[in-house]
């Protein structure tokens, strides 16, 4: 199936359906989006980024949220 294909048959989607599609893709991007953090900190990709950050708390520069 062709993405032009799930373009089309979503907008033949009741409204129920959509909202409950809307949920389920937004809940598999946010697992995605973790998987793709945790691959990235096994590969040492955010040491550099993790280090800076903290060289900037150790210097005080961090803030409350």
């Amino acid at each position: 199936m062709s993405v032009k294909e799930i373009e089309i048959a979503i907008t033949q989607l009741p409204s129920a359906d959509l909202v409950e599609l809307m949920a389920w893709l937004e809940n598999y991007h946010a697992e995605m989006w973790d998987k793709q953090i945790e691959e990235d900190l096994e590969a040492g990709r955010l040491d550099a980024l993790l280090a800076e950050v903290d060289n900037e708390y150790d210097a005080g520069l961090g803030q409350p949220l």
